[in-house]
């Protein structure tokens, strides 16, 4: 792959807007906008009972509160393990013995270099969660089967939580 003229065309607090000619085969040079972001991870809990706990929280980018898996942002050179078990904790309180990698996750590779870092928390531990100030967050303890079905209905639409749910169903076989 070749590229050309490439520039950030915007620098924000969480992506940066990059523009970019490249030359595809015989077919020439083409222009793409690539939305580039630091990476990020998510992280589903499951219980020894088999259910799950989900968060409930406001996205604003399309206007509704959704139930995912915990999640967030890597910081520049942190490791997803270390991001996951941060984020487990600060969402729900929980803390695991065993954050075992799902894989990683493109969510729309089309536009977007977000790779997250998908990880299955076991031999969980309940305290206090610790959401940051800007955060309103409901926690939501499910069966396993239950949140399957719901993503398998599109009831659950987040897309690294159906994938998180799928990946981890398979694993336990």
């Amino acid at each position: 792959m070749e590229i050309r003229e490439r520039k950030i065309l915007f620098q924000g607090l969480v992506v940066d807007l990059e523009q970019m000619e490249v030359k595809i085969g015989e077919k020439g040079w083409h222009l793409f906008q690539i939305v580039r972001h630091p990476g990020g991870v998510g992280v589903l809990p499951l219980h020894d009972d088999g259910t799950v706990t989900l968060i409930r929280q406001l996205r604003p980018a399309v206007n509704s509160r959704m139930l995912e898996i915990p999640a967030g942002r890597l910081d520049p050179g942190e490791d997803p393990a270390a991001c996951g078990a941060r984020e487990l904790f600060e969402e729900t309180g929980l803390v695991a013995a065993n954050l075992e990698p799902l894989g990683l996750l493109y969510s729309s590779p089309g536009v977007f270099d977000e790779a997250i870092h998908l990880f299955l928390a076991t031999g969980l531990e309940q305290q206090e969660a610790e959401p940051e100030h800007y955060e309103d967050i409901e926690t939501v303890r499910i069966p396993l089967q239950d949140a399957l079905v719901m993503a398998a209905r599109g009831e659950i639409s987040d897309g690294k939580t159906a994938v998180a749910l799928f990946r981890a169903a398979h694993h336990q076989g």
